[in-house]
């Protein structure tokens, strides 16, 4: 009798909101590594995606291995392919850790790869772009946990000087005075593994355009294992969303056990019907696809009417 071949690996999900992709895989208990190419950062090396390697710098949220089980991998094949030196960001609660399991791959390998750690304590912020930094603030898990929101650093006129001509801009800056302030305007927050908490109602969570959050456990008996895992439910979602701004919620860690359908159609019972065009499964493959095919659609509707006499 002839085997079967193995089964294909699984595609990356994808989801695009202007001017940013979130793409990557995260089903719980297996892998989580989740990117934006835009902001060069990833989220979590539970396993290395190809696309990943593109990213300087990796965010770990915990140390659980389905969330960091990559990492090493990660930083040797960027040395590797010459794209330069890893960025590692962490809790400063497990970097020695970080650092111990790294090392055992230099044992391991003959060799260290060398590569770059930076440790967060909370409300401390680093700069990963020009104007853009990342701040960390802690979560709630089984695990040393640890959320980040991403800003961006935007320099504003004050309103006293709105309207000013630019030399008299210019003359009262010359005098040593202060002409503008700087706003902060969240781009991405990533919650990894955590139960509710106030970090769900954070300024930079919940005012920052697309928000990442995990959402481990939907059926309607199972609240009670979430809690004992330490993982959010779709009924916190639900309770959630009212006070939540951002323009894309993007819902990960969906584990195998439920399909997704079942999903689709748990996300419909208890999520109002406003707010159902903002909220996506990363790992919703058709439901995405077809979103994304309407982008391209309107994008080359917008083109040709551009250049429409």
């Amino acid at each position: 009798m002839i085997p079967k071949p193995p089964p294909r690996e699984g595609a990356l999900g994808f989801l695009f909101h202007p001017p940013f992709r979130v793409q990557g895989v995260s089903i719980a208990g297996e892998a989580t590594c989740i990117q934006v190419p835009e902001l060069d950062i990833c989220f979590d090396m539970g396993s290395c995606t190809r696309s990943a390697l593109s990213s300087k710098h990796v965010a770990i949220s915990h140390g659980h291995m389905d969330h960091i089980g990559g990492l090493a991998y990660y930083i040797s094949q960027r040395r590797f392919q010459g794209m330069g030196d890893a960025s590692i960001i962490c809790d400063e609660r497990i970097a020695s850790a970080v650092k111990r399991m790294l090392a055992g791959f230099n044992d391991l390998e003959g060799q260290v790869t060398p590569y770059e750690i930076t440790t967060l304590a909370p409300e401390q912020e680093i700069q990963i772009k020009n104007n853009v930094v990342m701040k960390g603030f802690h979560t709630d898990h089984t695990s040393a946990s640890m959320g980040y929101s991403i800003i961006e650093k935007r320099s504003k006129l004050k309103e006293e000087y709105a309207g000013l001509p630019q030399e008299k801009l210019c003359e009262i800056k010359d005098r040593g005075e202060e002409i503008t302030r700087i706003l902060d305007i969240p781009l991405v927050a990533f919650l990894g593994d955590t139960l509710p908490g106030p970090w769900l109602v954070r300024d930079d969570v919940r005012t920052a355009k697309i928000v990442i959050c995990e959402c481990t456990f939907l059926e309607p008996d199972h609240k009670d294992r979430a809690v004992i895992g330490k993982h959010i439910h779709i009924d916190d979602i639900a309770e959630w969303l009212p006070v939540l701004e951002a323009e894309m919620l993007v819902l990960t860690h969906v584990s195998r056990r439920t399909n997704m359908s079942f999903a689709r159609k748990r996300l419909r019972e208890v999520i109002d019907k406003k707010d159902l065009d903002r909220v996506h499964f990363l790992m919703d493959f058709r439901e995405n696809r077809t979103r994304y095919e309407k982008q391209l659609a309107q994008a080359e509707a917008d083109a040709a009417a551009l250049v429409s006499p």
